[in-house]
């Protein structure tokens, strides 16, 4: 479960976290105890996406903030996030 703010400053070290959970198992994210993002939760979103892509895991996450569906839909890359 991720809480607190998902910004440029915060991300890179989920990111990183992330990336080493989808190496060796299937990942699910809860995103409902976050209280702020940026455009970089985005990208974390995206590069897990494509780190399933590559791998036979599975990535599932849950409570995505309206504030982060509004910045994806912004983008046009909504349909891209994972559900």
């Amino acid at each position: 479960m991720l809480s607190g703010r998902l910004t440029m400053y915060t991300v890179p070290a989920l990111y990183k976290i992330g990336l080493q959970h989808l190496a060796n198992e299937d990942f699910l994210v809860d995103f409902s105890g976050v209280e702020a993002v940026d455009s970089a939760a985005i990208s974390m979103l995206l590069g897990w996406s494509r780190a399933v892509q590559d791998s036979r895991r599975n990535l599932r996450v849950t409570g995505l903030p309206d504030d982060l569906l509004s910045l994806a839909r912004l983008y046009g890359v909504a349909d891209m996030l994972p559900q």
